[in-house]
C-alpha cells in the first residue's frame, strides 16, 4: 500500500492508529534506509574499489547493501519480515522518485521500476547463494555480474576487496543484535583502505 497515492497518503495515520508496532516499524525502515543510502554513497567504494560512480553504480551499492540488511532479517519472524517487505519498498519508491526527479517521463516510470525490481530479485538471489556458498563461482562472480557489469576490466584486486567487505559486512550483521536492527540501527563492516 506504501507504493499508491492512498498508501502514501494514509501511511503515516495508519501506522499510528495501527499501534506502536506499526509506528516502530515505520521508524526502523527509515533509519535503515538512511544508514543503507549512506554506506552506498561512502566515496571508498568509488575510488578505490572501482565501483562505477554512476546511475547504474549507486543503484548496485544500494541494493546491495540493502540485499545484506533483508538477509539478516529473513527467517526472524513476522514483524522481522514486515520490516524487511518495507524496506524493500522504501527502495522502489525511492527508485521512483529519483526518476521523477531525473525527468523521466511519467509513462516510462512504471516500467523502469518493474526491471529494478526484476532485477533486484535475481540480485538478491545471487548474493544470498554466494553468502551461503551454495555455487563454487562464489562472490566475486554474482559482484563482477552485478556490481562491476560495466567494468571492462575490473581493477586488480577490486573484487577481492570488495567480496571481503560484503562477507565481513554479512558477519556484522549477523553478529548485531536483531533488536537492534528492529529499532533502524545498523553496522556495516568497515570500508577496505
Amino acid at each position: 500500500m506504501s507504493g499508491s497515492f492512498i498508501g502514501r497518503l494514509l501511511g503515516p495515520l495508519l501506522d499510528h492508529v495501527g499501534g506502536g508496532a506499526r509506528a516502530r516499524n515505520a521508524a526502523a525502515v527509515g533509519g535503515l534506509f538512511t544508514a543503507i543510502v549512506g554506506q552506498a554513497r561512502e566515496p571508498g567504494f568509488y575510488r578505490a574499489l572501482a565501483v562505477p560512480d554512476t546511475l547504474d553504480g549507486r543503484f548496485e551499492m544500494v541494493a546491495l547493501h540493502l540485499l545484506l540488511v533483508m538477509r539478516r532479517l529473513k527467517g526472524q519472524g513476522a514483524e522481522a519480515a514486515d520490516l524487511s517487505r518495507r524496506l524493500y519498498e522504501a527502495m522502489v519508491d525511492d527508485f521512483e522518485k529519483s526518476l521523477l526527479e531525473m525527468g523521466a517521463g511519467d509513462s516510462g516510470i512504471p516500467r523502469r521500476v518493474k526491471t529494478m525490481a526484476r532485477g533486484m530479485a535475481g540480485r538478491i538471489r545471487a548474493y544470498d547463494e554466494a553468502l551461503a556458498g551454495s555455487y563454487g563461482g562464489g562472490l566475486e562472480v554474482a559482484l563482477d555480474n552485478n556490481l562491476y557489469g560495466t567494468v571492462d576490466p575490473v581493477p586488480d584486486g577490486a573484487l577481492p576487496a570488495m567480496a571481503a567487505y560484503v562477507h565481513a559486512s554479512a558477519a556484522a550483521l549477523d553478529a548485531q543484535p536483531l533488536e537492534s536492527l528492529m529499532r533502524g540501527e545498523v553496522r556495516f563492516a568497515t570500508l577496505p583502505a
